[in-house]
């Protein structure tokens, strides 16, 4: 094979690797977007899924505090001279309850956060993996070009 052919040969590789590489930049490109939004959806759907269950809990909250007091009020109403004591008793049984709730929901607030830092990390790291990916696809297409590079300086030479 001659020179020219090699060369010519050499040119055709070039322009069929020029060709694909828009291509496959696009389509890395599309991957991080897609990834870009999977995320987002990801955490949003987190987000509404935390905020519904704070605002069952509330709920939950509200109603037994609702509760108790409707019984506390009855049985006030019916038995307030003979069970003074008994009444104290159970207010502080009340107060112990509505600490016990309040430590719960600080728990449950906690965690939540917990895992919402999880998942922050957990995004961090995937962003990080796809810096790699693309740093990894521009140095291999680094590499193509310096050694396309060196085959044309080696066939100019050759010339």
């Amino acid at each position: 094979m001659t020179t020219e052919e090699r060369l010519y040969k050499l040119e055709g590789i070039v322009e069929g690797v020029m060709a694909t590489l828009p291509g496959q930049v696009t389509s890395l490109e599309g991957r991080v977007d897609l990834l870009r939004q999977e995320v987002k959806a990801e955490i949003g759907a987190l987000r509404r899924e935390v905020e519904e269950k704070l605002n069952g809990l509330r709920q939950e909250l509200k109603g037994e505090i609702q509760s108790l007091r409707q019984e506390v009020k009855a049985e006030i109403g019916g038995l307030r001279r003979e069970v003074e004591e008994k009444f104290n008793g159970l207010r502080q049984e009340l107060k112990g309850e509505i600490q016990s709730l309040r430590q719960e929901v600080k728990a449950e607030t906690t965690e939540l956060r917990g895992e919402i830092q999880s998942l922050r990390q957990e995004m961090a790291g995937l962003r990080q993996e796809v810096k790699a990916e693309i740093n990894t696809a521009f140095n291999k297409l680094m590499l193509y070009f310096t050694a396309l590079a060196a085959a044309l300086a080696v066939l100019t030479f050759l010339r």
